[in-house]
């Protein structure tokens, strides 16, 4: 058999194309070692068992949150072998594995987004009371997305809900759930509220829920959100970090729209109590009318009396100053022409006077 020589680089070359038919993606579980971050850009890690280590690299954007030493994964990425730096695997995702491991991972997340106040309480916004659109993110063919549309029906019809298919566990659920929260932000109009829902299962199917990239996608919406994790023991970080969450898909119906016969029952109450305002309103403005146009004839009458009276004084005081009652008591009025003589100084003999009677005039010459 003739020995093949190659050059270093040729063998590099042959090496990668040899593995990229052979095996294109590994997946590699083991113990997290050697963990460091370069330039807040590029990681670099070991995964090591009892007898062997191997080198990963990728994006620090490819991160489920922060990791330390000593954390069980599983890795999933494309092993090269490069001209320089030697055999490394190209990690795209990262989970942690085992219940001890996920729960450590998710406290160190924790502790950094609430640091970062991703998780106060100031930051929740209400959802809308009856929305119109609701967009939901879930697995279309799960237990958690029928009972969503059911119990969302059975309280309250008519809701258009705009569903988002993806993947709720596994290496690739995160990606595809950020993609969904994308995807509602770019449609036009935004949809009311966004629900985010699964079904209840172990630590590590629920793991997707504690990913970084998901729990920012989920605090950082325009969107009001809702999440719905169907289990109580743990809390994921993307619950916390929505503005509401749910305990169940069906208890997130349940919270995102009103049930429409408790609606009916309060506006039967709500027009019961209207009415009876009504009708006692109206009641109270006839008693009103009725004492007011009471009040208004008194008014009128008093106000009738008073002129009376006030006519007849008046009456009264004219008389009082009436020449022609004075005459009639035996006075006269004495004229000299066109002028009332009130002075013996005014008259001189052979002056032509006129004396008005109460019965009539006299023409008389002055002597």
């Amino acid at each position: 058999m003739k020995e093949l020589i190659f050059s270093p680089a040729d063998f590099v070359a042959v090496f990668n194309q040899t593995l990229e038919l052979a095996y294109p993606v590994v997946a590699i579980q083991g113990e997290l070692t050697n963990f460091r971050v370069s330039r807040n850009r590029w990681v670099y890690f070991n995964v090591k068992d009892e007898l062997a280590s191997i080198k990963f690299f990728g994006s620090v954007y490819q991160l489920p949150g922060p990791l330390q030493d000593g954390l069980k994964l599983r890795v999933v990425g494309t092993p090269r072998l490069h001209p320089q730096f030697g055999f490394s695997i190209t990690f795209q995702s990262i989970q942690p594995v085992g219940e001890g491991a996920i729960k450590k991972a998710a406290d160190f997340l924790r502790a950094k987004l609430e640091a970062e106040g991703l998780f106060a309480p100031e930051r929740k916004r209400p959802l809308p009371e009856i929305p119109r659109r609701i967009g939901l993110i879930t697995a279309a063919n799960s237990a958690a997305c029928a009972d969503f549309i059911k119990i969302l029906n059975e309280r309250w019809g008519g809701v258009e809900v705009i569903l988002a298919d993806v993947l709720v566990q596994g290496m690739e659920a995160p990606a595809a759930i950020v993609g969904a929260l994308d995807h509602f932000e770019q449609i036009s109009p935004l949809v009311d509220v966004l629900v985010i829902t699964r079904g209840g299962g172990s630590a590590e199917d629920l793991v997707a829920f504690n990913d970084e990239r998901v729990v920012r996608a989920v605090a950082g919406s325009r969107t009001p959100t809702l999440v719905a994790i169907g289990h109580e023991l743990d809390i994921s970080l993307a619950e916390l970090a929505a503005d509401q969450r749910a305990s169940t898909p069906t208890n997130a119906a349940q919270i995102v729209v009103p049930d429409r016969r408790h609606i009916i029952i309060q506006l039967d109450n709500v027009g019961s109590i209207l009415q009876k305002f009504l009708m006692d309103t109206i009641g109270t403005i006839q008693t009103d009318l009725t004492g007011g146009r009471k009040y208004l004839t008194s008014q009128v009458f008093s106000s009738l009396d008073q002129a009376k009276h006030s006519m007849e004084a008046s009456r009264k005081l004219i008389n009082v100053f009436d020449p022609r009652a004075a005459l009639k008591r035996g006075y006269a009025i004495v004229k000299k022409g066109r002028d009332h003589v009130k002075s013996v100084r005014q008259v001189v003999k052979g002056d032509n006077l006129g004396v008005e009677l109460s019965d009539g005039k006299i023409k008389v010459v002055a002597e």
